[in-house]
């Protein structure tokens, strides 16, 4: 005997399929699912048949789907006997620990529990990861990308486009060497070429808005070379 249902984030179906034991079992299972999830959601494949079932299990699985199963995308909850599998993806750790509490709360000690949650990874920490603290480089004093600046921006056009044209800020930052007109300048230059080259890429013009700021907000002191370096640099933010 098993039931299984998909938790999706938004407004996709949830699919509940496998096999219980009578149609009061079913209809219980459907009603507790479109109480949490909403009845035009839920997309019954349940079937009826000879199975057997532990005392009390229409209870138990009931208790299960709760709402804090909304928190999971792209996830699935499987119950077979007294086997409970849950997988998918969670915003954060918090999250992970607070469902796997809601479902040992839920059941009595003869019950199995392999907890599948990950916790996924945000948008903007895989921009983060794709920058990896590097320097897009600019030919000096200009808005012309050099070879490393490309391509490093060939690795970044490869996460944009996995994050199907989500809004991006692409933000160009200037150390404060010469006026902070002109760095301001730059500065936005700079990020309109990165926006150039990235739809050249394939990503969307319209997923990308670009600022300057210049000389404002260095993350290195200015008065040594390393740390001028370090703030000649384009940022990159998914937008909220």
């Amino acid at each position: 005997m098993a039931a299984g249902c998909l938790a999706s984030p938004d407004n996709a179906p949830v699919v509940v399929s496998g096999t219980v034991a009578d149609e009061a079992s079913k209809a219980g299972l459907l009603a507790r699912l479109r109480e949490v999830y909403g009845a035009e959601r839920v997309v019954d494949q349940v079937a009826v048949g000879m199975v057997a079932a532990p005392a009390n299990w229409d209870s138990y699985l009931q208790r299960l789907i709760g709402p804090n199963l909304k928190m999971i995308t792209r996830g699935q909850l499987k119950v077979d006997g007294n086997a409970v599998s849950l997988r998918g993806d969670v915003a954060n750790e918090a999250q992970r620990q607070r469902i796997a509490s809601d479902i040992a709360t839920s059941l009595n000690p003869t019950y199995t529990v392999n907890n599948g949650l990950r916790v996924a990874a945000s948008e903007q920490s895989l921009l983060d990861a794709a920058l990896a603290d590097r320097i897009i480089e600019f030919e000096s004093g200009k808005a012309t990308l050099t070879e490393s600046g490309m391509a490093i921006l060939d690795q970044m056009s490869a996460v944009l486009l996995k994050l199907k044209n989500k809004k991006v800020d692409v933000i160009g930052h200037t150390d404060n060497s010469g006026s902070r007109a002109s760095n301001l300048s730059l500065s936005q230059a700079r990020a309109e070429a990165v926006k150039a080259y990235l739809v050249t890429k394939g990503i969307d013009a319209e997923s990308i808005a670009v600022s300057g700021e210049g000389p404002d907000r260095p993350v290195a002191d200015n008065r040594a070379p390393d740390g001028r370096a370090r703030n000649r640099r384009i940022e990159f933010k998914v937008a909220q």
